[in-house]
């Protein structure tokens, strides 16, 4: 028994034993085996026919995939700016390792109560200052003997009616400090050019504090500003130069003119007869000569076109001018730093040609003006695409002489 019992349990029975024993499970084995080779040959031909489709699947898969993942990525939400206009973020540099704003601005609680100074402290050595017209220059410039010569000068040189003729004995003498200066300083004749309407004048004889612009034979667009308070916007007239080209220009472009003359919040002045064929000597006319054409005006801020003003205009006065008791402010060239470098990249750039800038040039090593590159910690090379000052006796001093030097390096 025990024997018997060990040998059914076993596997160690005879082929007669195991076939007795098992009738029906090998028929079972031998239909599951006939089924896999069906399903098998089923498959092969299924994939022999199809295999293209196969391989185009896990391709779609992975495009369909992609697509979703960049849809997730650009479309979190409200679709990006396509430009930075109307952002206020503020402008950082790294001092001492620490990252600061460029520009520290009273809060808007503190400029709507500040009170504007009654002007610097500074003892200026220059209190006055006249300008030269033609009008009291008449007896050197209308003299039948110089006629001849003032037409080719004018042919040879920039000046015209609206500069002037300086000379170089008058360049000299503008160049020193009395307490009371006699220098050109455009508007010579009233046949000079850049005419204003009378009713652009009163507006510009009201302003007290300008921000101003300009745009000349087309030009660039015309930015809005913004991140003024509200108690600067009373206080502060926006007035944008521009001629019939720009007009024309931002007229077709959909930005007309108001009844009361302004868009936005620039109030447009559309000047006449430009004095020179050079758009670019056009447009230092506003740039460097606020102070003849707004002369109520006591402080006055530039913006190039191409940039747009983003800060509250007393806040950048208070910040630049009147915490640091100062008179002018103008942002320094970004890419080179000295009056040499930049006659060399005015001429790879085609803007003059090679003999015009080393005329200028010529006559400044003349006046012994250094080739360094820093003054006073400084940059010793201006941009000048942002200019704020007082116009007081000094600082228009200063631009009148700059003005005069205005040419190919300028």
């Amino acid at each position: 028994m025990p024997s018997s019992t060990i040998r059914s349990i076993s596997i160690t029975v005879s082929d007669d034993d195991a076939a007795s024993a098992a009738p029906t499970r090998r028929p079972r084995a031998v239909r599951r085996k006939a089924a896999a080779r069906s399903l098998g040959q089923r498959a092969v031909r299924l994939v022999a026919r199809w295999w293209p489709v196969l391989l185009l699947l896990p391709a779609v898969a992975l495009l369909l995939f992609e697509a979703s993942r960049l849809r997730g990525a650009s479309s979190p939400g409200p679709a990006p700016p396509v430009s930075s206009l109307g952002r206020l973020d503020p402008t950082t540099h790294l001092v001492h390792g620490v990252r600061e704003p460029c520009l520290k601005l009273l809060s808007p609680k503190s400029l709507a109560n500040f009170v504007f100074p009654e002007g610097t402290r500074l003892d200026s050595v220059v209190n006055g200052i006249t300008y030269k017209s033609d009008e009291n220059d008449y007896d050197t410039y209308h003299s039948e003997a110089n006629s001849t010569y003032l037409l080719q000068h004018a042919e040879a040189t920039r000046f015209n009616l609206f500069t002037g003729f300086q000379t170089l004995a008058e360049r000299e003498d503008s160049f020193k400090l009395n307490e009371t200066v006699s220098v050109h300083c455009g508007f010579y004749s009233d046949n000079g050019g850049f005419k204003i309407s009378e009713e652009d004048r009163r507006y510009m004889r009201a302003c007290k504090i300008v921000v101003s612009t300009c745009a000349f034979g087309g030009g660039d667009d015309l930015y809005q500003p913004i991140g003024m308070t509200n108690s600067s916007i009373g206080r502060v007239c926006y007035v944008a130069f521009w001629d019939e080209v720009t007009r024309s220009t931002q007229e077709a472009e959909g930005k007309v003119i108001g009844d009361d003359g302004m868009i936005g919040r620039w109030r447009i002045i559309v000047v006449r007869s430009l004095p020179f064929v050079d758009q670019r000597l056009n447009g230092k006319i506003p740039k460097m000569l606020t102070h003849r054409l707004f002369p109520e005006a006591r402080y006055s801020i530039w913006v190039d076109s191409k940039y747009q003003f983003r800060r509250d205009p007393i806040g950048v006065l208070e910040a630049l001018l009147w915490r640091t008791n100062s008179t002018f402010a103008i942002s320094e060239h970004g890419a080179r730093s000295n009056i040499y470098d930049e006659g060399k990249a005015i001429v790879q750039k085609h803007k003059a040609t090679p003999e015009e800038v080393e005329v200028q040039l010529t006559q400044y090593r003349q006046d012994g003006m250094p080739d360094t590159k820093r003054l006073h910690g400084l940059k010793a090379l201006a941009e000048a695409s942002v200019i704020v000052r007082e116009l007081t006796p000094a600082p228009n001093h200063f631009m009148c002489a700059w003005f005069n030097e205005v040419g190919p390096c300028e």
